[in-house]
């Protein structure tokens, strides 16, 4: 075959990660972005198979007028909704204005314009019309395929697109219309995710079929084949044997001796049915009824934020109408705080992130269930700047606590609070200003010097750690201490999965890839990077344990946090995975950890391998019964990939013997009222702890992570524990520490830092969503 006369328009497969960061920043912010090597993103992303992008994201950001003022968020709904139109004019104009003759440079050029109108369907969630339109350009390619090499590729391309628009139609019809299965888009598919109306999954299975014959070695195909043969429930029998990724390849491999619950799915029954896209989570007590709350941003211009009340009888209320947040649009992540020191928390929100710069917004909790928007006078707009997360820390121990927010394609800021409700900007003082697509920022003291230090995950660039010099600057000391990669980095957190007493950095890769995904369960080596996970070795020191711990594996995750299942007090992982592309169904993964030593994927067991995009993650006892629930924020990043929210609630271990806890509310005196930086450690009872296990339990209380936010409460697994021997806290700002003994377990208790002794909490428990359903 020959190459084709010229190419025109966008590559039809590309990583959104790189097109996005090219295709939407602006001159300037380009011109600030001289530290991301662009050369080094083309040359990871030339190592492998990057996911087919049906989405429409940049087809349709790419109209979004660059004067719409960044400040105003109900304007910046009206240019999203503008640019919709603006594209598929635009897109039917070309088509209209291309000469009559056929060739193979017009044909390619009608073929390109049909792909681009098919995305911009997706976009809106017209599966319908994107599957003519995928099939309009594969008819214009039709005559020169079997001479031109490259235009071939093109036609294969939208065939796959047209069955990734059948499979999303499928789920339209079926996953997203069964709020009352359990079973709905968990993975693997059991009887009661598979799919009623069976059209969509059936025409996808005909079309991917002799895709995955021609080109056996494209996982991506392979997957997609298998996920729509389970749809219809001819999983494995249907799916050709050189094609059949096998059941077994899914099964959770645990221990002997450990025994997991199914989690389930609770959120209608919860009262929690918002259908959105992609979003932060928040879960923590926004009105100190002892109960937790829930908020939900959207990454859609439109979209409110939604807060979601605790009931306190297993159902939520949404009061967002009521707290004056209907105006809160948009907005991709969010983390709690009490950046004023009243004791009620506050929101931030964070915008802009992956696309276009917008304000932030900082919402004052008035403490009698409203909110203040209070960003302008606080001076936290950022509104230049393409926001994606934020760490709250008290950098300078002066008991308030500041925040680093980092900027995409511009230099990152920190800002100190002033104590007046006001922050000034001191970034430059501070040396933490570098330019990069940053992705992730937490906070945590690495060094255990009682001064927070900050890791900044980038994408496309070297990951940052900024060590605190305790005189208001910090000195970068990533690569110095080998913690610098992945070089395409998304979440991160900062905890101690060993219980050693310092805290490790986790960090996820992100490259946008389904067949780097799929590897993992064909037993392949990925040509992508993997999750990194760098112990702390307590010398100043780390060491990246990856390969040791069992993580040396993709999951293209933004969604990211840590939590305990089954209360043995070692931290567990959930994953949220997913990219804009409608191909990217991959399911969330839930990583178990083995008692510090390795972590298992018991995604199958638990019943967490949600098909849907996963976004922000919280780990969360929402019914005050010892257990910690997952609460998901799911979707995509296009009003057409929307989905409802999940709370897979915990049950325990019904008719098994169950581990023990605590939960520990914090209240700052000196230090900061939220108690972000104070230290906790736990040494159990000996006598009835496992015998050659770690007897300590170690948490740092730490601002919500890069794509979710756990209560600021510490709920820490005891295991069967009977009784915590000593029980110390560490105050960062006084440097206060407190030590009380034989503390009973299972309780919910409540410390001040300048208390003798601690209260027990009254806490009213309550009762399980699912209490009636038959496990």
């Amino acid at each position: 075959m020959r190459s084709a006369p010229r190419r025109f328009g966008v590559a039809m497969v590309v990583s959104l990660a790189l097109a996005l960061a090219l295709a939407l920043v602006g001159k300037a912010q380009q011109e600030q972005g001289r530290a991301v090597s662009w050369d080094r993103a083309r040359a990871e992303i030339a190592k492998y198979r990057a996911t087919l992008d049906t989405s429409g994201l940049v087809d349709v950001d790419a109209h979004i007028s660059p004067r719409v003022d960044a400040e105003d968020l109900d304007a910046l709904c009206r240019a999203r909704q503008d640019a919709i139109g603006a594209a598929v004019t635009t897109l039917r104009d070309a088509v209209r204005a291309l000469p009559a003759g056929r060739d193979p440079i017009t044909d390619e050029q009608r073929a390109t314009l049909h792909r681009q109108l098919g995305a911009v369907a997706s976009f809106q969630g017209d599966m319908a019309t994107a599957r003519q339109e995928f099939e309009a350009g594969r008819e214009a390619l039709a005559p020169y395929t079997k001479d031109y090499a490259d235009l071939h590729t093109k036609s294969r391309a939208l065939d796959e697109a047209a069955a990734i628009a059948a499979l999303r139609q499928g789920e339209i019809e079926n996953c997203l219309a069964m709020p009352g299965s359990t079973d709905r888009c968990i993975f693997p598919l059991r009887p009661g995710g598979v799919h009623h109306h069976t059209a969509g999954a059936q025409t996808a299975f005909e079309r991917l079929q002799p895709l995955v014959a021609e080109s056996p070695d494209n996982l991506e195909l392979r997957w997609l084949l298998n996920l729509s043969a389970m749809a219809l429930g001819r999983y494995p029998e249907a799916v050709p044997k050189a094609a059949l990724i096998a059941p077994d390849a899914f099964k959770s491999k645990l221990d002997s001796k450990l025994s997991l619950p199914r989690f389930i799915d609770v959120a209608h029954d919860a009262h929690i049915g918002r259908m959105e896209n992609a979003g932060g989570t928040i879960v923590d007590d926004f009105d100190n009824d002892g109960l937790l709350d829930i908020v939900f941003t959207s990454v859609d211009y439109c979209t409110p934020l939604r807060l979601y009340h605790n009931r306190g009888d297993g159902t939520f209320e949404d009061r967002t109408e009521a707290a004056g947040l209907l105006k809160q649009l948009g907005g991709l992540n969010a983390t709690q705080t009490d950046y004023n020191n009243d004791g009620h928390l506050d929101i931030f929100v964070h915008r802009g992130g992956w696309e276009i710069p917008m304000r932030n917004s900082l919402l004052r909790n008035n403490g009698d269930g409203t909110f203040t928007d209070v960003t302008r006078e606080a001076g936290l707009s950022s509104a230049q700047y393409s926001t994606h997360s934020v760490a709250w820390a008290d950098f300078d121990n002066d008991g308030w606590l500041d925040v680093f927010v980092g900027h995409e394609l511009a230099p990152s800021q920190l800002f100190r609070n002033r104590h007046d409700g006001t922050f000034e900007d001191v970034t430059a003082r501070a040396g933490v200003g570098a330019t990069a697509f940053t992705k992730g920022v937490v906070a945590g003291d690495y060094d255990n010097d009682g001064y927070p230090d900050f890791y900044v995950s980038n994408m496309f660039g070297d990951n940052f750690l900024y060590h605190n010099n305790h005189d208001g600057t910090f000195t970068e000391v990533a690569k110095k201490l080998g913690v610098e990669m992945p070089f395409a980095s998304f979440p991160t957190m900062m905890f101690d999965y060993d219980n050693d007493g310092w805290l490790d950095i986790f960090v996820v890769s992100y490259p946008n890839s389904v067949e780097e995904f799929v590897k993992y369960y064909l037993g392949l080596a990925p040509a992508a990077e993997t999750i990194r996970l760098y112990h702390n070795n307590g010398n100043g020191t780390f060491t990246d344990v990856t390969n040791a711990t069992g993580l040396a594996r993709v999951v293209p995750s933004m969604g990211a946090n840590f939590g305990d299942l089954d209360n043995d007090g070692f931290l567990d992982v959930y994953l949220g995975t997913g990219a804009p592309s409608f191909a990217s169904l991959m399911p969330n993964i839930m990583l178990k950890n083995e008692d510090g030593k390795r972590f298992v994927d018991v995604t199958e067991a638990t019943g967490t391998g949600h098909l849907q995009k996963g976004h922000g993650i919280a780990f969360a006892d929402l019914y005050n019964n010892g257990n910690e629930d997952i609460i998901l924020n799911v979707g995509g990043a296009v009003p057409g990939d929307n989905y409802d929210d999940v709370v897979f609630e915990n049950p325990g271990n019904p008719g098994g013997s169950q581990n023990n806890w605590i939960s520990l509310k914090l209240i700052g005196v000196k230090s900061n009222r939220a108690a972000i930086g104070a230290k906790i450690r736990l040494t159990l009872d000996r006598a009835n702890h496992a015998a050659g296990a770690s007897p300590i339990r170690y948490r740092e209380v730490t601002s919500g992570g890069s794509f979710g936010s756990n209560s600021l409460t510490q709920h820490i697994g005891l295991g069967r524990t009977a009784v915590i021997e000593t029980l110390d806290i560490t105050w960062p700002a006084s440097g206060t520490k407190q030590t009380f003994h034989n503390v009973p377990v299972n309780q919910f208790l409540e410390i001040r830092e300048d208390a003798q002794t601690y209260t027990v909490r009254t806490i009213r428990r309550v009762p399980l969503t699912s209490a009636a359903r038959q496990r």
